[in-house]
């Protein structure tokens, strides 16, 4: 049985989709049967973001309209072959695509995978609460601003309305010599702040603005999504550490050249 998971945010451009198409990657990368599906419809791109736009034939409006089978509308991802997507690409927010069909959609392909993310649609409209409505648990992605916090704390307060099994965090574009200089919040102290568990710390880092569906393994981007991977796979606790490369002598160096 599949472990359904909406990953939202309270608002649009804190890294939503991104960070569910390279969190798909990483668990799959770590050996799970993965599926992402685009719930964003209007202003869907996780196909884009995958670099697989130009392989999707069916979408899921296809599907609960059944101009073709689910099967028929899955997009492999190129590097991880366990790895699929459900797109979006031509759907329509209608109000015809209720809850209730996405929900037996999800029944049929749930023997299939490990871990079913759903893509959700920022904001709290229609669009939310159906993707919520067919969740088990959820992610909320967050950036380190105000405006943000703010948004987030109002998502995560209708989330606890629920009975989801879980509601967790991350914090997205994570800058270590700014929390060190006192000029951006700790995600420990955002965790505090709006009273939820932290599942992973995501860096900014300029590869995730050059990326074609995949990250280098050498970056810290990759090394922070394997982390959350691995404790959603294992209940663990585990936290990128964003701080310490701008840490000690040579860390303050590159604080320095940061702020030329």
């Amino acid at each position: 049985m599949a472990q359904k998971i909406v990953i939202t945010s309270g608002k649009g451009g804190v890294g939503k989709t991104t960070v569910t198409a390279f969190l798909g990657k990483a668990l799959a990368g770590i050996g799970k049967r993965v599926v992402l599906i685009d719930l964003d419809f209007g202003l869907n791109n996780l196909d884009v973001v995958l670099g697989l736009e130009n392989l999707v034939v069916y979408d899921i409006q296809d599907v609960l309209e059944g101009r073709c089978r689910v099967k028929q509308a899955l997009v492999q991802d190129k590097e991880k072959k366990n790895l699929f997507i459900l797109s979006s690409g031509r759907a329509q927010n209608s109000p015809n695509i209720s809850g209730q069909k996405i929900k037996l959609l999800l029944d049929g392909i749930n023997s299939l995978f490990d871990y079913i993310l759903l893509d959700c649609p920022a904001g709290i409209d229609l669009g939310f609460y159906r993707a919520v409505s067919c969740a088990d648990s959820a992610i909320v992605v967050t950036t380190p601003t105000l405006s943000s916090l703010r948004d987030a704390d109002k998502v995560i307060s209708i989330l606890n309305s629920y009975k989801l099994d879980s509601v967790k965090l991350i914090v997205n574009r994570v800058r270590g010599d700014l929390i060190l200089n006192e000029k951006m919040m700790h995600p420990n102290d955002i965790k505090e702040l709006l009273k939820v568990e932290l599942l992973g710390i995501l860096p900014e880092e300029d590869t995730m603005f050059l990326n074609n569906g995949n990250i280098p393994k050498s970056t810290d981007s990759f090394k922070a999504y394997k982390i959350i991977a691995c404790n959603i796979c294992n209940s663990t606790n585990r936290q990128f550490d964003a701080l310490k490369k701008y840490s000690g002598f040579f860390g303050s160096i590159k604080r320095s050249l940061k702020k030329l």
